[in-house]
């Protein structure tokens, strides 16, 4: 027999909210990675640690599932005959809309993009600003032109001479899009710690700071533990800052994003029997959508896209594993190594996680729904989380400090 999994949330998104004093906000990294703080919440109760103690707080049996997307220096700006200036942001390719492809393009690659100052770019097409008059700028010979408008974002095509592909021309033209709370230009320093260091996959345009704390002697004192590491891909997009601006969750629209697995990864979530640790929000959101795709394939249809609201009216009958199993299966009659497909799964109170046991996570924004995700993995004690954090002079946001979260719901968080 066949069940709901649970309610779509009618919560207010004004009960989770909190003061987050502008002093509390991480304006830049620190100088080594895992000298951040690390806040442990197991069994109700928390305790202060530092990141580099990670490997030694974890059961030895976990699996860690890390996201390895690459964020892409994609703010570029252009500049009218009149001298006004225009930013664009890329957003998403549209033309070829892999990503894979959109990177490797020579010559033109259109994309959907953000635009400041739109309102002084209606038609032509514009160079790209050169101020200092760089030959290595110049070189490029990359120009953009307006192709149209959809709802808030621009469909825009990019333009150069020189013989290198749109990966290559965005290295060299592009700034790093650092959150706009940290109120600052992007410098140098965020050339390497705004991104991961096991990033592979170049595609977002904001990072997964969860993995921003990892270092290679945290990396290798997991693996010292025999602890397991796998990697999804999930690019993360600019929606991940957009507020929530109704007064009930249920009115709000998510934004969706797309992510990409290997018949691999999900054999091993078949085969491993310990906790499954998710190293940030953004792993955490694809290996839950992976249930529902599961459900997708076993009814016959193509495993594409995951609805904000399909967790809470989708009936269900079948286990997790079980799900993943039709994945298996779908993608081996399709003779298809990798599975590409998209979430707009929102998380929120009422959810029942299928497969995080623990989650390692930032200190998030109030009134966001990476909060209400981390409600709804530990109920009412996320304030209990929070209060502690910021009397404890811990560092919030991107490039603040983070927390363990164990699930109090889970049956697979065993003994250290």
């Amino acid at each position: 027999m066949t069940t709901f999994h649970f309610p779509i949330p009618g919560v207010r998104i004004e009960d989770f909210t909190y003061n987050l004093p502008e002093q509390k906000i991480a304006r830049y990294p620190l100088a080594v990675r895992h000298d951040s703080k690390l806040l442990r919440y197991r069994d109700g109760k928390v305790s202060d640690h530092i990141f580099l103690d990670l490997p030694s707080l974890l059961p030895r049996d976990s699996l860690l599932v890390f996201n390895n997307t690459k964020v892409v220096p994609a703010r570029l700006f252009f500049r009218k005959e009149t001298g006004a200036l225009i930013e664009v942001f890329c957003l998403e390719p549209a033309s070829p809309k892999e990503y894979i492809l959109a990177f490797s393009q020579y010559a033109s690659s259109t994309w959907y993009c953000a635009v400041g100052n739109a309102k002084k770019w209606k038609t032509g097409h514009l160079p790209l600003y050169n101020p200092h008059n760089d030959p290595k700028l110049a070189s490029l010979g990359l120009s953009a032109s307006l192709l149209g408008q959809e709802a808030d974002r621009f469909l825009v095509r990019f333009s150069w001479t020189a013989s290198l592909p749109f990966s290559a021309i965005l290295e060299a033209s592009g700034r790093v899009p650092i959150p706009p709370y940290l109120k600052r230009e992007s410098e140098d320093c965020d050339l390497e710690r705004y991104q991961t260091i096991y990033a592979r996959k170049r595609g977002s345009v904001a990072a997964p700071t969860a993995g921003l704390h990892f270092s290679l002697k945290v990396l290798d004192d997991l693996r010292k533990r025999g602890m397991g590491i796998s990697e999804l891909t999930l690019h993360v997009g600019a929606g991940t800052f957009r507020p929530v601006k109704t007064r009930y969750i249920r009115d709000h629209i998510m934004h969706s994003e797309p992510f990409s697995v290997s018949r691999e990864f999900l054999q091993q979530l078949i085969s491993h029997k310990g906790p499954v640790v998710s190293v940030g929000t953004t792993s955490c959101r694809c290996l839950e959508s992976l249930y529902y795709l599961g459900l997708q394939a076993a009814g016959g249809r193509n495993p594409s896209f995951v609805g904000q609201w399909e967790p809470y009216v989708t009936p269900s009958g079948i286990t997790y594993k079980a799900s993943l199993e039709h994945l298996c299966t779908y993608m081996d009659r399709e003779k298809i190594s990798i599975l590409d497909a998209s979430t707009q799964i929102i998380i929120a109170p009422s959810y029942r996680f299928l497969t995080t046991d623990i989650l390692i996570t930032n200190y998030h924004q109030p009134n966001s729904t990476l909060l209400l995700l981390v409600a709804a993995l530990t109920g009412e004690d996320w304030r209990v989380i929070y209060d502690h954090a910021l009397a404890g002079n811990y560092r919030f946001l991107s490039y603040g400090d983070s927390c363990l979260l164990f699930n109090p719901n889970s049956q697979n968080n065993t003994d250290l």
